[in-house]
C-alpha cells in the first residue's frame, strides 16, 4: 500500500463535547458504514456507553475518502485511507488517550461551541503536544441554540497560537463542515513513515531503522472473545504482519502465532497483511489474563528491532472491595473479573476475606468512573449481586522499625504507636469554573486541603484555577460537590504527583469493645472527631438491639474519640407472674441482669451484626 495515501488521526476532547457524533458523520460521509446500518454512537459498542453518552473503550475504524476539493485539479484527485481512533474523554481513561496518540500522526482537538475550552481539553492538548502530533482545531455543535461560534473559535485559536481562520466549525448532528474537515485531515496531517526509531515518542517522522523488512508494531488496545482469545489493536511501524507468523510480546516475553490479521471497517475484517503505517488487529489466540498490555511491542521472536521505550502498566489509583451478596457466587465473581481483565489490563484484583461479608476481592481501578463501570458490567453482563465498599487510595507507611510497606486497605494499617510516618499520593488539579461559583469553590478547596498554584481568567469571564491537593481528598466526593456548586458548569482534570507526607490516621469502630475491620477508615487527622461521631451515630441507628447493653465506639490516635451505648433488648421474664409480693418480680429481674453480665465476662455475649447493617455501613453508595 502507498503510505502517502494513509492518514492516522485521533479525536481528543473533554467528555461530552461531541467526539462520537462527529465520528458518526465522518463514517457516513466516507461511506464506511451503509446507511441502513447507521445508528448513533456507532463506535460505542457497550450499552453503558450509549446510555451515558460517553466513550469508555477506544474503537478504531478505517475510512476511504475521495479527495477532490476545489483546489485540486482533475488529475490530482485520489483516494485516501483515513484511520481514526475514537478516544475516551473522561479523565479516568486518559491512559488510553495517551496510548492512542502514540499510534497517530495528527489529532482533531474538539471543543464544544456552547461550553468553550474545558479542563480536560487542556490535558489532552498537552498529551498531543508531547507526542508531536499535528493539531487541527475544531469546534462542534455549531447548530445548537446556545452556540458561541466566534467567541469559542477565537478562544481555541488563542490557546493554540494559530489564526482564527484555521479553526474549523462543524456540526456532528447536521454534518455541516464535515467535508471541509476531511479535506483538512488529508492536507495537514502527514503520512506515516515506513520505519521508526526504537523510541516511538521521539523523532516523529524521521526514519532511522534500516531493518525495514522486520515487522514491529505498538499495541494501543485489545479485545477478547471466547473462541479466538485476545485480539491486539496495533499501529504497524515496521515491516509487514501476516497470518501464520510466529510473533512475540516484547515486554511480556510471550510468544504466539498470528491466527488472523485484519482492519476495522469498523467491524473486524480479515486482511491478507498489515503493512507499515497501517492500523489493524492481530488475533493471538491467547486466553490468559495479564499477558497482553497496552503499550507493549509486537515483533518477531528473535528480531533485531528492540521494543519501544516508555512501556508502563497502568497503575491503580483507587481501591475498593467487591463481595458477592451470596458466597455461592464467589467462583462466578472470580471468573467474571478474570474475563474483564482479559480486555482491560488496568483492572487488578486479589482475593480477601472480611468477617461477616465473607470472601471477596480487593480491586484496583483508575478512578471512580472506572470503578463504577466495572461494577456495573459485573452486574449486567454476569448477573451478579454485589456489595461494593467505599473506595480508598494506597499509602506508603514507614514503621518505627524502619520497614516501608504499601497499604491499600485501612484494616492493614499498622497500629498507631507503630507508625513513624505516612506518605500519600497528591494530584495537580485544573478546574475551570463560572465566575459566580468562585467563592463557593474557594471554600470547597479549603475543606479539601487544596493549595492554589495559580489562576487565569478567560475572555468570557470563566476562571481557571490550578491547585494541588491530596488524592484522598479528591476522591472524597470532590467532583460531585464541584458539579453541585457550579450547577454542572465547572470542569476538572487532574494528574498524579509523587507521594508526600500525610497527616492521616486510622479510625476503627468497636462494637462491644471488639474492632470490626470492615468499618475501618483512613481519614485526615483534623476531621477525626467529626468522622468518628458520624460513624458512631450511623451505626447506633442501624444496629439492632442485643440481649445486653452494647457499647459502640470509634477509636483513633490510641484513644476512644466517640462513644454511644445501645440499650439492651429486654425479655419480659416476669410475664407469667399474676400477683404476689414485688420481691418475686425483682428477684427474676436481678437474675436476668446477672446472666447478661456473666455472658459478657465469659465472652459468650457476641454481637450479631446482620448483613444489611454491614451493607449500609460499607457500601460506596450508602
Amino acid at each position: 500500500m502507498n503510505q502517502d495515501t494513509i492518514r492516522n488521526f485521533s479525536i481528543i476532547a473533554h467528555v461530552d463535547h461531541g467526539k462520537s457524533t462527529l465520528a458518526d458523520r465522518m463514517l457516513e460521509r466516507t461511506g464506511a458504514i451503509p446507511e441502513r446500518l447507521m445508528r448513533d454512537q456507532v463506535l460505542d459498542r457497550m450499552d453503558l456507553e450509549r446510555e451515558r453518552g460517553i466513550t469508555i473503550k477506544m474503537q478504531p475504524v478505517r475510512m476511504v475518502y475521495h479527495s477532490g476539493g476545489p483546489e485540486r485539479s482533475e488529475g490530482q484527485e485520489r483516494d485516501y485511507i483515513l484511520n481514526l481512533i475514537d478516544t475516551p474523554g473522561h479523565i479516568d481513561f486518559s491512559y488510553e488517550v495517551s496510548r492512542a496518540l502514540n499510534a497517530v500522526e495528527g489529532v482533531l482537538l474538539l471543543v464544544d461551541s456552547t461550553q468553550g475550552v474545558q479542563a480536560q481539553t487542556l490535558t489532552t492538548l498537552a498529551m498531543a503536544r508531547a507526542q508531536s502530533c499535528v493539531i487541527i482545531p475544531v469546534i462542534s455543535k455549531i447548530d445548537a441554540p446556545a452556540a458561541r461560534v466566534e467567541e469559542v473559535s477565537q478562544e481555541l485559536a488563542d490557546l493554540l497560537g494559530v489564526a482564527r481562520s484555521e479553526v474549523i466549525a462543524v456540526s456532528g448532528k447536521t454534518g455541516a463542515g464535515v467535508d471541509e474537515l476531511l479535506e483538512a485531515i488529508v492536507q495537514k496531517i502527514p503520512p506515516p513513515q515506513s520505519s521508526w526509531t526504537s523510541d516511538v515518542h521521539s523523532n516523529r517522522g524521521h526514519p532511522m531503522s534500516t531493518n525495514v523488512g522486520e515487522p514491529r508494531g505498538l499495541v494501543f488496545d485489545f479485545s477478547y472473545s471466547k473462541h479466538r482469545g485476545v485480539a491486539v489493536y496495533l499501529r504497524v511501524f515496521d515491516g509487514v504482519f501476516k497470518k501464520g507468523q510466529p510473533l512475540i510480546f516484547k515486554a511480556a516475553g510471550k510468544e504466539f502465532v498470528a491466527l488472523e490479521t485484519g482492519i476495522f471497517t469498523p467491524e473486524e475484517t480479515p486482511a491478507t497483511e498489515l503493512a507499515a503505517g497501517e492500523i489493524g488487529y492481530i488475533v493471538t489466540g491467547i486466553k490468559e489474563a495479564g499477558v497482553v498490555a497496552v503499550g507493549d511491542t509486537v515483533g518477531v521472536a528473535k528480531g533485531a528491532l528492540p521494543a519501544f521505550h516508555g512501556f508502563e502498566r497502568p497503575r491503580p489509583v483507587v481501591w475498593a472491595s467487591v463481595y458477592p451478596e451470596s458466597q455461592d457466587d464467589l467462583p462466578l465473581l472470580r471468573q467474571s473479573l478474570e474475563r474483564l481483565r482479559l480486555s482491560d489490563s488496568s483492572l487488578s484484583f486479589e482475593e480477601e476475606s472480611s468477617g461477616v461479608l465473607g470472601r471477596g476481592f480487593r480491586c484496583g481501578f483508575l478512578g471512580l468512573l472506572h470503578l463504577e463501570i466495572i461494577t456495573e458490567r459485573l452486574r449486567r453482563e454476569f448477573g451478579l449481586a454485589l456489595i461494593v465498599t467505599i473506595p480508598t487510595i494506597s499509602y506508603v507507611v514507614t514503621t518505627t522499625k524502619g520497614a516501608r510497606e504499601v497499604v491499600y486497605t485501612p484494616a492493614k494499617f499498622p497500629e498507631y504507636g507503630d507508625i513513624a510516618l505516612i506518605e500519600e499520593p497528591w494530584a495537580k488539579v485544573v478546574i475551570i469554573t463560572p465566575p459566580d461559583s468562585l467563592s463557593a469553590l474557594i471554600q470547597l478547596l479549603y475543606e479539601h486541603e487544596a493549595n492554589t498554584l495559580g489562576t487565569e481568567t478567560y475572555h468570557d469571564g470563566r476562571v481557571e484555577m490550578t491547585v494541588e491537593m491530596p488524592l484522598r481528598e479528591l476522591m472524597r466526593g470532590f467532583f460531585d460537590t464541584l458539579k453541585n456548586i457550579s450547577s454542572g458548569y465547572a470542569s476538572l482534570s487532574y494528574e498524579l504527583l509523587p507521594e508526600r507526607l500525610a497527616d492521616v490516621v486510622r479510625l476503627d469502630v468497636l462494637v462491644a469493645e471488639e474492632a470490626v475491620p470492615a468499618f475501618a477508615r483512613v481519614i485526615a487527622r483534623r476531621r477525626v472527631v467529626e468522622e468518628a461521631e458520624k460513624m458512631v451515630e450511623k451505626l447506633h441507628s442501624v444496629l439492632p438491639k442485643q440481649l445486653f447493653v452494647t457499647k459502640i465506639q470509634a477509636k483513633a490516635l490510641g484513644r476512644v474519640i466517640s462513644s454511644k451505648t445501645l440499650s439492651a433488648m429486654r425479655k419480659d421474664v416476669t410475664g407469667y407472674l399474676y400477683g404476689g409480693d414485688v420481691s418475686r418480680k425483682n428477684k427474676l429481674l436481678d437474675k436476668q441482669k446477672r446472666g447478661k453480665k456473666k455472658m459478657l465476662e465469659r465472652g459468650t455475649g457476641k454481637v450479631n451484626i446482620p448483613e444489611e447493617v454491614f451493607m449500609k455501613m460499607v457500601r460506596a453508595d450508602a
